[in-house]
């Protein structure tokens, strides 16, 4: 395993930052721990990252935790994937001008 950022879903909705970074301390230094929340109504979206301080720690972290049940929610715990980059451009591609016929 590459890298030490981890994915944290099924986490419950009112679970915080510092209670995830709690969660995952037992299994090394937490470098960050952050639940996902929504920007319209800034609550949680039931998923976060943390971010371990060695590879080792995070799969450590990733065998104790992932299916386990917290707070009567069952947890998925991986190591994060790259975020794909975003298409900047707004525009659909699915070609323009349909609607000027002269």
């Amino acid at each position: 395993m590459s890298g030490k950022k981890l994915y944290v879903g099924g986490l419950p909705y009112s679970v915080s930052d510092n209670q995830l970074e709690e969660l995952f301390s037992s299994h090394g230094t937490v470098e960050s721990a952050r639940v996902i929340t929504d920007r319209m109504t800034g609550r949680s979206r039931g998923f976060g990252f943390v971010e371990m301080s060695s590879a080792s720690e995070a799969q450590e972290a990733i065998d104790a935790k992932n299916g386990t049940s917290y707070e009567g929610r069952t947890l998925t715990v991986n190591e994060a994937k790259e975020r794909s980059p975003r298409d900047g451009g707004g525009r659909s591609s699915h070609g323009g001008g349909r609607n000027n016929r002269w």
